[in-house]
């Protein structure tokens, strides 16, 4: 009752549109609206935000090395520091059909692994960020590995 998306309205109520992604966010807190309107204000947010999203405020977050929150911090700052990552093309890397692989500048290397089992990780001189910790060194399913290669195998393409 509270979707205001048009795209909800033109579907005739089969398609959410984008509501669900405009929740606003958890800022702190263990109940709604966690720190989104000031405390004792009589307002609510547009749309109702879960109870069960108390774990997951910036406020809880912000202490857990293994947080989205702090990945996505530390993806950052990557991005800020490796020239791999600014503009410029990129070269697909060999790779299952289920793995994407790319390689951009002189050594930055991704790989995505969506598959249902564990790969390998092409040769690599350092791990820059992984989303999920390695499995005996393989790079579990539903997992990205951001990776810088060996200076040697960067003028010939390989990862």
């Amino acid at each position: 009752d509270r979707l205001q998306d048009p795209m909800y309205f033109r579907s005739g109520g089969t398609d959410p549109g984008r509501d669900g992604c405009r929740v606003p966010l958890p800022w702190s807190g263990k109940q709604p609206p966690f720190g989104f309107s000031p405390a004792n204000s009589a307002g609510e947010p547009w749309l109702p935000q879960p109870g069960r999203w108390a774990d997951i405020t910036v406020e809880a977050e912000d202490g857990r090395p293994d947080s989205m929150l702090n990945l996505y911090r530390a993806a950052l700052r990557i991005r800020r520091s490796e020239p791999g990552l600014g503009d410029g093309p990129m070269t697909w890397l060999p790779s299952d059909d289920d793995v994407l692989a790319f390689r951009r500048g002189d050594r930055f290397v991704s790989v995505t692994n969506l598959s249902a089992v564990d790969v390998a990780l092409p040769p690599h001189a350092e791990i820059l960020l992984t989303s999920a910790d390695l499995a005996n060194g393989l790079l579990p399913s539903d997992a990205t590995a951001w990776l810088l290669a060996p200076p040697e195998t960067a003028d010939r393409g390989g990862g």
